[in-house]
């Protein structure tokens, strides 16, 4: 899924009821509509002339709505019921059945004003809300609600309620029909990052594998004066600060790497990726491949480390909410005696929006002792700016056959740590409590983080639509 540039579009229900004034159910559709439209969504709804006042009354009404929503079927992210008067409760219900889309739905109803309460301005939304998610609940549709029970469609309140919504959106379209590419084996010493390719295509989710050989020949292959290479040459040398000690054939060897694996991702048409970063790459190829998923991660198409696929896809939802880069680092430090605060830290392949200021990229520190710092350019070192973060891990639970993970708020801070490679000084509420859970529950050491307090998207989408089992740390 384009994460960036595929607009957001909406299968728009407008429900009504004849004993109520039909000119303000035409009044709040326009409302509505304007307020997609200057959101920059799309909307998905009959004519005006097509249907009861231009909403949703019969099953006529429902039949037409139905097919216009099945012959969209393929643009619809999510569906808008939108009840400006109470509504009729089957007429919604059946446009949802027969349409059969199985996408995210949000429920909105329209205020009454205490002064406008006569036989002519009344709109009991407040009540018909009620009995419209009553029947999806008979039906089993699952529903996003708003904040309030009722909002006006062009108020401030609705328009953060289907900001939240769209993102919900992204994320349930985004992991449905996922490719995730798997860029080599994981590490012999990694159990942790193991997992079911067969639980997750359950949900949609396709593991494309390739050996790290076939990399590295098709690297081997490219010439100097391939005009990609000499662009992606410039792209890492504009990435960030590189030492004068590097030579340039180091520089050369990590531009090809990137470029392959970039082509690869594009050919087998990957959401995210997981790489082999160690020790492989460095023995075999001569390079480290911390730049290259740095610059995948930074450009919206996520990769994680040492192999871990579910890593990988923790990132790729967090993007899909966020529509920013996301990373992958461990939980690895205590920071002193505060109780809220750890280390997250990596090697790293922090994607450069992550980090405060410039980023250096140099070889890497712990591998590199062992590996030769010559084999080891490509890390990227920097300290994690501050602001609001969400953190996610997602993993498949193979004995129980199914998909679980935990989600929540945290902030990255100024404190400093005096240690290589990149570093996050993370403060979580009640951390404690939520380490306990990770342990017990046996979670990877690995975690996405994203800016920006996403949590309650990430558990609808995940929780509500998709049925995972989501633990929210509120």
């Amino acid at each position: 899924m384009d994460i960036r540039n595929r607009p957001t579009t909406f299968g728009v229900i407008v429900g009504t009821r004849g004993i109520f004034n039909s000119e303000l159910a035409a009044a709040d559709r326009e409302k509505l509509l304007g307020t997609i439209k200057e959101m920059g969504f799309a909307a998905v709804i009959p004519a005006k002339e097509e249907t009861t006042n231009g909403g949703i009354e019969t099953r006529k009404d429902a039949k037409i709505c139905a097919e216009l929503f099945k012959r969209h079927g393929d643009d619809i992210d999510g569906i808008i019921v939108s009840l400006p008067n109470f509504g009729d409760e089957l007429a919604v219900v059946q446009v949802l059945d027969m349409a059969g889309l199985d996408v995210p739905v949000l429920v909105q109803a329209s205020n009454d004003a205490l002064d406008k309460v006569d036989i002519f301005s009344r709109r009991d939304a407040f009540c018909g809300k009620i009995s419209v998610c009553n029947n999806l609940y008979q039906y089993g549709i699952q529903f996003t609600d708003t904040t309030r029970h009722t909002e006006d469609p062009d108020g401030e309140m609705f328009r953060q309620d289907l900001e939240r919504f769209a993102a919900v959106c992204r994320v349930v379209r985004g992991v449905r029909g996922a490719r995730i590419g798997m860029i080599g084996t994981r590490p012999d010493a990694f159990q942790t990052v193991r997992f079911s390719e067969k639980i997750l295509q359950s949900s949609g989710i396709t593991v494309v594998p390739v050996d790290l050989s076939w990399i590295f020949a098709r690297a081997g292959e490219i010439t100097e004066s391939d005009p990609e290479l000499r662009k992606k040459l410039n792209e890492v040398r504009g990435y960030g600060t590189i030492p004068d000690r590097i030579p340039s054939e180091h520089i050369l060897r990590s531009a090809r790497l990137s470029l392959t694996v970039e082509r690869w991702i594009e050919e087998n048409e990957c959401d995210a990726s997981a790489v082999q970063c160690w020790n492989s790459i460095q023995l075999n190829y001569g390079c480290a491949a911390c730049l290259t998923m740095s610059m995948m991660s930074n450009s919206l198409k996520p990769s994680a480390c040492e192999v871990d696929i579910t890593g990988a896809l923790s990132m790729l939802i967090l993007s899909l909410a966020s529509k920013q880069p996301a990373a992958l680092l461990d939980w690895n430090n205590n920071y002193g005696n505060e109780e809220n605060k750890c280390v997250n830290t990596h090697c790293s392949n922090f994607p450069k929006d992550f980090v405060s200021g410039d980023i250096e990229i140099s070889e890497l520190d712990l591998l590199g002792e062992d590996l030769g710092r010559e084999n080891c350019f490509g890390a990227i070192k920097g300290k994690v700016k501050s602001g609001p973060a969400t953190y996610l891990r997602v993993s498949t639970d193979d004995t129980k056959g199914r998909i679980k993970g935990y989600v929540g708020a945290a902030d990255f801070t100024d404190d400093p740590f005096d240690m290589d490679g990149g570093i996050a000084v993370v403060e979580v509420p009640r951390m404690r409590e939520l380490l306990r859970h990770i342990c017990a529950q046996g979670f990877e050491h690995h975690v996405a983080m994203t800016r920006g307090h996403l949590s309650s998207i990430i558990g609808e989408a995940l929780g509500t639509y998709l049925g995972w089992d989501i633990y929210v740390h509120e």
